[in-house]
Formats: structure tokens, C-alpha cells, sequence
């Protein structure tokens, strides 16, 4: 389950986000009911109608609280219809915490034990974390000695926590029924897609195979991955897009995604030693799969990034966060992305990483070997960076169409 929480205040809405929720966002963002501010990280919406905000919200649960009232807080959308709290608090309402993901399922053949909606919520948040600190710490040992990357490190232990909390058991009580039930809620309840169920596998498998030595997660089945074309922008959107974007750090910074193809880790992680100017490259450190590559610099980037340094003073990181002494944030960088295409007026289901799908489909189109964008690209199979034939555009290719041929008689 996802919770909301949106706040009241005159005729406006705010919706902090605590954490990042894509399809939430590009929906708040298409529904032309309010505006993103950045810097506060929340939305700003006119007062709505329960049936346009559930509209909006998509069947996610939002907690409904008006700001510095001490009326009780109304949850939206927990079991088909709204909660309210008959504890009220004395001072200004603070959130409620998010609602576990996890669920207790009754034992085959016992009578369903009868509940209300208050007892039901403090069930969820009362569930015990079964994946100690202890068995935390022997995972990422173990990950550690292997040279796996953080970002890997922390998905394995958030789905090896999720699976003990889910089944209410300890790592060293669960089954292969029980990996089995608990695959079966991530594809129907949770509705994630086959590389993050597989994620899930890979996770489980290596906790109990490489740590604990136990082959209960050995005989899983992997479900085929999603053949889901990647999204991309025409040139003349890419354009528009720099174009509307006022702020040289973001400017440039979509720029490189989009002209040398790069990952929106490996741009937000670039050093200004990364970019030989005189060689036209960008050296890539420990990219996916810790592989270092070279890149192309296109003229452009080159002489913006010129001025860019000049202008911030650029010695180390090429694009600071906060504080300087740490690169940008991943989650700032793509919060760039869809600002710059509100401003753009493209509205496109995208994401900044369709910059770096337009990047291998227009080299294609222009008539670039396939496998010297794999290499641009970093891509380990050829196969993977096969699948831009499919959304390149036919003209481009020099693919005739067999109806011209048949004046020819041939």
C-alpha cells in the first residue's frame, strides 16, 4: 500500500513527496491542477472534489488533514472508503507514518479474524522488523568481499527485510513456500514489473544461497522480462527542451545526458578531470556493472562546459550538490528533468533517461554502426542495444518498401 498525505490550507492543497513516486508525479503533473515547487519538494494544488482527487491519486491510500485544525485527519481510498480518527490530536496534527507493505495472511481452514479499520492500521505499523541488524550486516559482508556496487547492496537488503516483515519469519524459518507466496504478492498485489521481481529473486537467492547455504530459493522461476520499447524524443523536442531551460547547471546537465548518451548516475557523478576538451571524450568511472568506458563530447557541450566552469568555478565535481563537497543527487537530477519538461510543454510519459535512449535511436538514424553505439553506450549484449532499431525511424534506415519495387518487375 502507498500512502499520501496532502494538507489544506485555505483554498490550496499541499502534497509534500517523502519519497519519489514517478507515475504519481506525471500524473499530478498532467492533471493541470496545480504546479511542482522544487524547492520545497511538494505540489501546490487547488482545493478539489473527493472524486477528482481520487482520480488523481489512483487508488493510493492519502490522509486528508486541514492545516492548524484539530480535527481528526480522514484517510482516502483504505478499504473502498474513508477513515477517520476518533483520537484527535491537542496540538497541530502531525503525518501518521506510511503504512507497511506488509501483509499477515490467515492460516488455510481457520475462521477470518474480525477487525475494524483502526485495528487494522495498527496491525500494519506494529509489525516487527524480522531481518535483524545482525543479518544485515552478514549480507552486505558478504556483498561487500564481492565488489557489488551500493546501489545492489541496499536493493538486497531492502528485499530481503520486505520478504522476513512480509511472511512475519525469521531467515532461518522460512521455506520455499513461503519465497514462493511472497513472489506471488510482489507480481499480483504490489503489480512490479518483471525486473524488479527478478531483483527480488536475485536478492533471496544470494542471502540464502551465498549466506545462510540453504537451496531454498534455488528452483524459483524468473519471469520473462517486459519487451517494452524504450521512449524517445524527436530532435526537435531535445532542442525545445535545452532551449526552455533558463539554468546553465541544468542546462548543461541535460545536455550531456542527451549528447553522450550517459546514465543519469554517470552524469551526476562526472568530475570536471572526467572531460578532455582537446580529445573531445568523456571518461566514465565505474559505470553499470563497474566498468569504466569513454564517451563522445559533442563541440557544443565542450564550449558550454568552457563557460560553465569559468562561471561556477568548477574544480572537482562538475555539478555540485548540497553540500558542495557531494555530486548531485540522482533524485535532484531527474526532479531537473520533468521541471524542464513542464516548462517545455512536452507531455510525454518520459524520463530523463529517455534522453539517453534519444541519443542511441538519432545516432542510429544517421547511419552509425550498431556496435560502435553499444560501446558509446556501455552496453554488455549487443542484444540490448538492438532493440533502437525498433523505434528508429524507417526512412532513416534505407529500408525501401517492397511496393516500390514492383514497377521495376523485380
Amino acid at each position: 500500500m502507498e500512502t499520501v498525505y496532502i494538507f489544506y490550507a485555505n483554498d490550496k492543497i499541499r502534497a509534500p513527496f517523502y519519497d519519489y513516486d514517478r507515475d504519481l508525479f506525471l500524473r499530478l503533473v498532467k492533471s493541470n491542477a496545480g504546479s511542482w515547487d522544487a524547492q520545497k519538494r511538494q505540489f501546490i494544488l487547488k482545493r478539489l472534489d473527493s472524486n477528482r482527487l481520487n482520480r488523481i491519486f489512483d487508488g493510493r491510500i492519502y490522509v486528508e488533514i486541514e492545516e492548524g485544525s484539530k480535527a481528526s485527519p480522514v484517510v482516502h481510498g483504505f478499504l473502498g472508503r474513508p477513515w477517520v480518527s476518533a483520537e484527535p490530536e491537542d496540538d497541530a496534527i502531525a503525518p501518521l507514518p506510511v503504512l507497511s507493505h506488509s501483509l499477515r495472511h490467515a492460516e488455510p481452514g481457520t475462521s477470518p479474524q474480525m477487525s475494524d479499520d483502526r485495528t487494522c492500521i495498527s496491525q500494519l505499523k506494529s509489525l516487527p522488523e524480522l531481518f535483524t541488524v545482525d543479518w544485515q550486516k552478514k549480507l552486505k559482508i558478504e556483498l561487500s568481499s564481492r565488489m557489488y556496487s551500493i546501489k545492489t547492496v541496499n536493493s538486497y537488503l531492502h528485499y530481503n527485510k520486505a520478504f522476513c516483515r512480509t511472511m512475519q519469519k525469521g531467515p532461518l524459518e522460512v521455506n520455499t513456500d513461503d519465497i514462493k507466496a511472497y513472489l506471488a504478492y510482489l507480481d499480483n498485489s504490489r503489480d512490479l514489473s518483471a525486473s524488479s521481481v527478478n531483483l527480488a529473486i536475485s536478492a533471496l537467492k544470494f542471502f540464502y544461497g551465498s549466506v545462510l547455504k540453504r537451496n531454498i530459493a534455488g528452483q524459483q522461476h524468473r519471469p520473462r522480462h517486459d519487451k517494452r520499447l524504450p521512449s524517445v524524443f524527436s530532435k526537435a523536442e531535445v532542442n525545445l527542451l535545452l532551449e526552455c531551460e533558463k539554468n546553465p547547471k541544468h542546462r548543461l546537465l541535460l545536455m550531456l545526458v542527451y549528447s553522450s548518451g550517459l546514465r543519469v548516475s554517470e552524469v551526476t557523478a562526472l568530475k570536471k578531470e572526467d572531460i578532455d576538451l582537446s580529445r573531445k571524450t568523456i571518461f566514465i568511472r565505474s559505470g553499470k556493472g563497474r566498468k569504466d568506458r569513454f564517451t563522445l563530447l559533442s563541440d557544443r557541450a565542450a564550449q558550454f562546459i568552457k563557460e560553465y566552469c569559468l562561471l561556477y568555478s568548477i574544480e572537482s565535481w562538475l555539478f555540485p550538490g548540497q553540500p558542495a563537497l557531494r555530486h548531485l543527487s540522482i533524485r535532484s537530477a531527474q526532479n531537473i528533468f520533468y521541471k524542464a519538461m513542464q516548462n517545455a510543454g512536452i507531455s510525454k510519459n518520459t524520463s530523463i533517461h529517455s534522453l539517453r535512449h534519444s541519443f542511441a535511436t538519432h545516432l542510429l538514424e544517421s547511419g552509425i554502426n550498431l556496435k560502435y553505439i553499444q560501446e558509446l553506450l556501455g552496453h554488455v549484449s549487443i542484444r540490448t542495444t538492438e532493440r533502437y532499431i525498433h523505434v528508429a525511424h524507417l526512412s532513416t534506415l534505407r529500408i525501401p518498401s517492397p511496393l516500390d519495387s514492383l514497377a521495376d518487375g523485380t
